[in-house]
């Protein structure tokens, strides 16, 4: 995304344009499934000083405008990435957890059958987290002493 569009979707969005909020995208773009800690280091890189509380709160109006998306899973931090509407899920490594896109399996939204009873709601998409080990945890697991 070049700057003009992360500056459009501010304004899409009815956000103010702030050096921070473009930052923001621009390191989330570059970076995806960064923690907020992560950012906020990235963004004070790049621009100087800029307070954790002052991207938190850029991260979360981001979020709340559509913007980015907050990943979190099985009660980690949250990582932060692009919103791009694609329909994606996630696996993640149950070892060191390395947090990965992948495609949705049916390609189109809710990527699953609704559950029978779904109480009254219009269901629109589902978030599905695999589980796995990663190839450089399965690699380091087969070379540990002992291991069958």
């Amino acid at each position: 995304m070049t700057n003009d569009q992360r500056t459009a979707s501010l304004k899409d969005a009815s956000l103010r344009v702030t050096a921070p909020r473009l930052a923001t995208i621009a390191v989330v773009e570059e970076q995806p499934h960064a923690t907020a800690e992560a950012v906020a280091t990235e963004v004070r890189d790049r621009l100087g000083s800029v307070s954790k509380q002052a991207i938190y709160d850029v991260l979360n109006a981001l979020t709340d405008a559509g913007i980015l998306r907050r990943v979190a899973v099985d009660g980690r931090g949250a990582q932060y990435e692009v919103e791009t509407g694609d329909n994606h899920h996630h696996i993640v490594c149950s070892s060191c957890g390395r947090l990965e896109d992948v495609p949705c399996p049916v390609g189109e939204a809710p990527c699953m059958v609704p559950p029978e009873g779904d109480h009254g709601f219009a269901i629109e998409r589902a978030e599905v987290t695999f589980r796995g080990l990663c190839a450089d945890c399965q690699s380091t697991e087969t070379n540990q002493p002992g291991h069958k």
